[in-house]
């Protein structure tokens, strides 16, 4: 597996308060697991530097998980598609936490190296 995924897209912006990262994970396993993927979130928000205030998963039937580890610097939520292999990941972080960090995590995590990034700076625009 690769731990550096393909970065799509940069958006560069004065003064970025965050980094937004799109994550898109395709041919991946145990997107149906709920304990997998809490402890996926468990250790990207520790890869990170973040600090998790609270975490809730939802497990569809027949299948698919949703949910949302939230944190001091932001947020990290998931929506899995389990019988397509494909894990929507949204990352987004300000301060001195580090989302780029998050990304080989999932990769390990979820058995895949086809991971598509896109990193948007967040804050004001240039006049």
């Amino acid at each position: 597996m690769s731990s550096n995924p393909a970065l799509i897209e940069t958006v560069d912006i004065d003064r970025a308060q965050g980094r937004h990262l799109i994550v898109e994970l395709n041919g991946g396993k145990g997107l149906d697991d709920p304990s997998l993927i809490e402890r996926a979130l468990r250790r990207a928000v520790r890869a990170s530097g973040a600090e998790l205030l609270h975490l809730h998963l939802h497990r569809f039937s027949p299948q698919g998980v949703t949910g949302v580890a939230l944190l001091a610097e932001s947020h990290i939520t998931v929506h899995t598609w389990p019988e397509h292999g494909y894990g929507a990941f949204d990352v987004f972080m300000c301060g001195r936490a580090e989302p780029e960090e998050v990304v080989p995590v999932l990769a390990e995590a979820f058995e895949t190296d086809d991971v598509q990034v896109r990193v948007l700076e967040r804050g004001p625009r240039r006049l």
